[in-house]
């Protein structure tokens, strides 16, 4: 079973600094040598902007572009998942930016260790924005349109276009098609309903009008 999306994060920031420590400049770190993120550097700066980038590229070697671009809007306005107050606008959308440029590699190479290499470029050459006042304006979505609870991505999908596995933010957990719907046919997700095609059932979110829900 794939990490769950917060611990994934975790794993990918960590990696994010241990590789920018190496190959950019030394960060400071703490007696037990770990990374003191809580000094200041590590935000709204080259370190913020190559770690919004690497994570957001493992996300899509992970889950998918989608979930990838999901998860880091999500992040942005609930940091934490909820726990954190929402980013301000020229960071988030220096965020938002990094974010999509790492998807993009995340797209193009398959291994971490590539991913590293090419975003380390990506960096030198100004491809990310390394300050809040960059004029460079994200394009693509931003706002999330709902609250992380009422939220369910699409994980996995068959080449054939079937979802197989799922993510509930409420629940934080992972799905399976089967689980997903067998909770939708006991009424514990009242927002997402069946539907059949040539006799394979399918779960599926009722009309919302939510363009971020990735379910139909």
């Amino acid at each position: 079973m794939k990490l769950i999306p917060q611990h994934l994060r975790r794993k990918a920031e960590f990696e994010s600094y241990q590789i920018f420590h190496k190959n950019i400049r030394a960060l400071p770190k703490n007696p037990d040598g770990s990374f003191n993120v809580f000094a200041d550097g590590f935000q709204d700066n080259d370190v913020d902007a190559f770690r919004h980038a690497f994570v957001s590229g493992v996300f899509v070697q992970e889950y998918g572009a989608l979930a990838a671009d999901i998860f880091g809007r999500l992040n942005e306005y609930f940091p934490g998942y909820g726990t954190s107050v929402p980013n301000p606008g020229p960071s988030m959308n220096m965020d938002l930016w990094n974010n999509a440029v790492g998807r993009n590699y995340g797209k193009r190479f398959k291994t971490r260790k590539a991913l590293s290499r090419e975003l380390l470029k990506a960096l030198k050459n100004s491809e990310l924005i390394t300050d809040p006042g960059d004029p460079r304006e994200h394009t693509g979505a931003s706002f999330l349109g709902v609250a992380p609870a009422e939220t369910v991505v699409v994980i996995q999908q068959e080449r054939r276009g079937r979802n197989t596995l799922f993510f509930d933010f409420e629940q934080r957990c992972f799905l399976t098609v089967a689980e997903f719907l067998e909770k939708i046919r006991s009424g514990k997700y009242p927002r997402y309903t069946i539907r059949f095609r040539n006799g394979r059932a399918f779960p599926v979110a009722r009309r919302d009008f939510n363009a971020s829900n990735n379910l139909g």
